[in-house]
């Protein structure tokens, strides 16, 4: 199989990429700032991975907020254009797509079936989503990765927590009740090499046994061995983050209900033996 790889520079890319190539897939790598440039790159492919997009989990300025639209709408409809024009179109699209898909809620649960939610980030990734389904249009088969939060110990939000905690300095984020729908690295990436066997449609990339913010907090002191004491109050969070803070002292719980349908089986269901792995 010969796959173009948008975005291999990133946490999930690097790791994706090499497990391409550990069994013995070709991979080209593309950029999507230059939308014609990726297309092109993608002459010849089997299947395409986009994994582009602006992170999210900074202060939404409005500034920023246009680079995640940009990143995630404007050129991935570019890219589809500039696809449309190649004579050689590969069979299969896999998009990357988020869990912010859902919205936010402490007690609702949602599965891939689940209607979209509400507000900025909602919107974004109906947007997103469209985008890639425009592929169809063109013959390919289209299957949309919506992420939780991704856990690794060289990228992500993990990485920006370890030292924190491996200090003694961690502690439940606002309430603590809200729900984290998690993924350890080696998951996600199953679970890109899933979808790049024929997948159509939605697949959600979250472990099946989510956790509220103040057992992800228990676990992960275990797993360091250190107390955890110290809250970071719900009013710190939006002084830092500001409309963005809703992602991570709301959340939302979600099920991996497609995926686990397909087939896929986790390697780490279970939030303890997941962290534990990771900082072992």
């Amino acid at each position: 199989m010969r796959v173009t790889i948008i975005g291999a520079s990133g946490f999930i890319g690097r790791r994706l990429r090499a497990a391409l190539q550990a069994r013995g897939d070709d991979v080209v790598t593309a950029s999507l700032r230059d939308p014609g440039a990726a297309a092109a790159a993608c002459s010849g492919s089997t299947a395409i991975v986009n994994l582009a997009g602006a992170p999210v989990s900074e202060r939404w300025t409005p500034e920023h907020k246009r680079d995640i639209e940009r990143s995630r709408v404007d050129l991935p409809h570019a890219f589809i254009d500039a696809l449309a024009r190649l004579e050689q179109k590969p069979g299969q699209y896999v998009s990357a797509s988020a869990v912010g898909y859902y919205g936010t809620s402490t007690s609702a649960t949602f599965t891939e079936s689940s209607s979209p939610g509400h507000g900025f980030l909602a919107g974004v990734c109906v947007a997103w989503e469209a985008e890639a389904r425009r592929a169809r249009d063109l013959g390919l088969r289209v299957a949309l990765v919506r992420t939780g939060v991704v856990l690794g110990a060289e990228g992500g939000a993990l990485a920006k927590l370890l030292p924190l905690f491996k200090l003694g300095l961690g502690g439940i984020v606002a309430s603590g009740e809200q729900w984290y729908s998690w993924i350890h690295i080696d998951d996600i990436v199953g679970i890109y090499l899933r979808a790049l066997g024929g997948f159509d449609g939605p697949l959600n990339a979250t472990a099946p046994n989510p956790v509220r913010n103040r057992d992800f907090t228990a676990a992960l002191a275990s797993a360091v061995h250190r107390p955890a004491v110290l809250p970071a109050p719900a009013f710190a969070i939006s002084l830092l983050l500001g409309e963005a803070a809703s992602i991570v002292t709301e959340g939302q719980r979600v099920l991996p209900e497609a995926t686990l349908a397909s087939g896929y089986l986790f390697k780490y269901p279970e939030i303890g033996a997941a962290l534990g792995a990771i900082v072992s």
